[in-house]
């Protein structure tokens, strides 16, 4: 009947729905309990993510404490496309915050609408980071980082170096000790929304562990005085380029190590890469006169010669083979220490040759020239010390007065370091030591107060260096001048000026090495560099309270404790 026939409709209408819910269950139960653990680790795995926590780059300090390099908390602007991609609206005015165009952004999702993490912009400052964040715009997060800054500016850029855009040192002793500085980032897992959002964070799966502070041996006054000395004798003369490096003897400590040209590391948009480099420690250049002590020490050494020693150096003019020595005048019959006073290369190439090439040749090589300084330094050159039996006849007499040998300031601020220290050589370092490593000895402790007392005579007012005096100090030291070799033959027309001195010359408390490169007007390493090397010895002199060799006629000396300070 038509009411049997509905009874039974509804009958099946009703059996079909309490299958369905009896099936709902039953499925609801088995994935609780069956695919619970399956479940579970793919909703990880859409939701759940893992973030690096950054480290914070260690301090670079000069010895005094000063800051060299520091880190600034920074936001990174970052995105999740794929949660991006599907909010058109707010393209437009994401593109305005960052001032790109709609197009450029539209570019860049696309092309990583796969990827779920994706740099926008990095190092904000955190206002602003935090005025985009505040739009809400879905997939929109931030990373929290560093930013570096350096204090000094230009002054010490070539030395301290810079960092890339993820905090790792890239010249300089931010490259030398990145290992020390930059520490190491930590991990954590977090939940994040559909908007790229973090919501909780589950757990921290390793802290971050922050870079180590650096002490270097600098001192920041001291590089500031030789930056601006050298930097203005520099525009002064129209020359290329420059470098001075002052060094404390009895330790190896690199005081300062100045550059000009230089550039600003907070700016990378003013960096030009011939500017970058520190010149000081890559850049080679034939030293001239000023190698000669080291040919006088060789002499003196070997027994054959003392500083009254005569040599004829003739009209001025001497010629090995086919190559001509020339001094500036004609200075005769003259003694070792007179050499040095007034710069005679006829009467250094004629020692010289008088000594065997490999005596020689190990002598220099003693004082370290060929090799690099022990500082680890990224860059530093070595030099360019050939060995002796590749000396010809006329390159055994050349090397005498610096030519045919390639230095750095670096070496020869540690070659005249010896000198200084007694005959002492020890590695030059940039850190700050709390005891001096222990040296080689070079040359007898008597060998090098001779030559102490034979270079004296070349800042006297008879010597090529008597512009390198400094009022009530004794002052050692050697000028030196070598013409550039170009396009296959030396200029006679470009020129390296070289001086490099200490003082107080009795007991020397510091070297300085003053290099100034393609100076167009004047040109003598007495004229142009000898200058230099007085103003950067003076302040290092007066901000180290070092007590003068001898007091002025007019003023009586200072009594301390009793006592009359030393020199």
């Amino acid at each position: 009947t038509p009411a049997q026939s509905n009874a039974i409709r509804w009958f099946l209408l009703v059996a079909c729905f309490a299958l369905f819910g009896v099936g709902l269950v039953l499925r609801a139960l088995w994935l609780e309990l069956g695919e619970r653990a399956f479940l579970l680790q793919q909703m990880a795995e859409r939701d759940l993510r893992i973030l690096t926590l950054p480290a914070h780059r260690g301090l670079i300090v000069d010895r005094h404490g000063e800051p060299l390099a520091v880190s600034a908390p920074v936001e990174d602007l970052c995105l999740d496309p794929r949660v991006f991609i599907r909010e058109r609206a707010d393209w437009a005015p994401l593109a305005r915050m960052l001032g790109w165009s709609e197009g450029r952004l539209a570019q860049v999702v696309e092309a990583s609408r796969q990827e779920y993490f994706l740099y926008l912009e990095r190092d904000l400052n955190p206002f602003r980071a935090e005025n985009i964040l505040n739009r809400g715009i879905p997939g929109v997060f931030l990373v929290p980082g560093d930013e570096r800054f350096y204090p000094a500016g230009a002054i010490a850029s070539q030395l301290v170096g810079y960092t890339n855009i993820d905090d790792q040192g890239q010249g300089g002793l931010e490259l030398e000790f990145n290992h020390w500085l930059r520490g190491r980032d930590g991990r954590m897992e977090v939940i994040q929304n559909g908007r790229g959002q973090t919501v909780r964070v589950v757990r921290i799966l390793s802290r971050p562990k922050p870079g180590r502070m650096l002490r270097t041996s600098l001192d920041l006054r001291l590089q500031y005085l030789a930056y601006r000395a050298l930097r203005n004798e520099i525009s002064k003369e129209r020359a290329r380029s420059g470098s001075v490096v002052v060094v404390n003897p009895q330790s190896g400590e690199i005081l300062a190590m100045a550059s000009f040209p230089s550039f600003n590391p907070n700016n990378r948009a003013t960096f030009i890469p011939a500017h970058m480099r520190a010149r000081a420690a890559t850049d080679m250049f034939e030293p001239g006169s000023s190698f000669k002590p080291f040919t006088i020490s060789a002499a003196l050494a070997s027994g054959r010669y003392e500083p009254w020693s005569l040599v004829n150096t003739g009209n001025g003019v001497f010629r090995v083979g086919d190559y001509t020595i020339r001094d500036d005048a004609d200075w005769g019959v003259i003694n070792l220490t007179t050499l040095l006073e007034k710069s005679s290369n006829v009467g250094a190439a004629k020692i010289a040759l008088s000594l065997p090439r490999h005596y020689l040749w190990q002598a220099y090589h003693d004082f370290g020239f060929g090799q690099t300084t022990g500082t680890g330094f990224p860059g530093e050159s070595p030099g360019l010390l050939h060995r002796w039996f590749e000396w010809p006849p006329a390159g055994h007499a050349a090397i005498a007065y610096g030519y045919g040998v390639s230095v750095t300031a670096l070496q020869l601020a540690r070659a005249y370091s010896v000198i200084a220290d007694g005959g002492i050589r020890r590695p030059l370092t940039f850190l700050d030591l709390i005891h001096p490593p222990r040296g080689r000895r070079v040359i007898p402790a008597r060998l090098a107060r001779t030559l102490r007392t034979m270079l004296e005579t070349v800042v006297s007012p008879a010597g090529t260096g008597f512009r390198a005096q400094i009022p009530y100090y004794r002052v050692a030291g050697k000028t030196g001048t070598a013409r550039l070799f170009l396009h296959g033959h030396y200029s006679r027309r470009v020129y390296n000026s070289v001086f490099a001195g200490m003082a107080p010359a009795g007991h020397p408390r510091f070297v300085v090495i003053v290099i100034i490169k393609h100076a167009t007007r004047a040109y003598f390493g007495g004229i142009v560099a000898a200058p230099v090397f007085a103003k950067v010895m003076q302040s290092a002199l007066r901000l180290y309270g070092v007590v003068p060799s001898h007091w002025p006629v007019s003023t009586p000396p200072i009594i301390l404790n009793g006592r009359e300070p030393l020199s």
